[in-house]
């Protein structure tokens, strides 16, 4: 029989998506507690788009094997002034869902207002007001850098949003790759 606080434990990666550096950071959600596992950035390389892409969803695909996470929740790409930025992030994003999808697992996605409004209380919160928070909540010794902040910042939305009212294995269903 395993204990109840397995049971209703899930390990949840977090990545925030961009071209020049994708955050990620992981952690598990063991009854109602967050307990922090991993978080750093993947760096990409000056170059052409082929490659940087692949750095993202090859570095990703190793962060899933390692720490072998129960869903993967990614910031969604907001539309920026420049269009062009926007399709690149996109692209970059794209690369990050292609890395959960190939290693089988679900995928949520949050806008960046919904991340910071759960775990600050302000969807217009600041960088640092999201890197102070998030120490706080997982009782960090140093705060993270702010996009390995922001990819926790995804867990912790996700933790307190959905699975506190149901866990993954017990009614979340997969659709088109995404939790619904």
């Amino acid at each position: 029989m395993v204990p109840l606080d397995q049971a209703a434990s899930v390990r949840i990666l977090g990545i925030d998506p961009g071209l020049r550096i994708t955050g990620f950071g992981v952690l598990d959600k063991v009854g109602q507690k967050l307990f922090y596992v991993a978080s750093g950035c993947v760096k990409t390389p000056v170059g052409r788009l082929p490659g940087r892409l692949k750095v993202i969803m090859d570095s990703l695909r190793e962060v899933i094997e390692t720490h072998q996470p129960q869903l993967v929740v990614v910031e969604k790409v907001f539309v920026n002034i420049n269009p062009q930025s926007t399709l690149l992030l996109g692209q970059a994003r794209g690369a990050a869902i292609c890395a959960a999808v190939a290693a089988s697992l679900p995928v949520a996605e949050y806008t960046a207002l919904q991340v910071k409004q759960a775990v600050v209380g302000n969807g217009h919160a600041k960088k640092e007001q999201v890197q102070a928070m998030v120490q706080r909540l997982l009782a960090l010794p140093g705060s993270p850098s702010p996009d390995a902040a922001d990819a926790l910042a995804c867990a912790i939305c996700h933790a307190h949003s959905v699975l506190s009212v149901r866990h993954p294995a017990s009614g979340m269903r997969m659709r088109n790759g995404r939790l619904g």
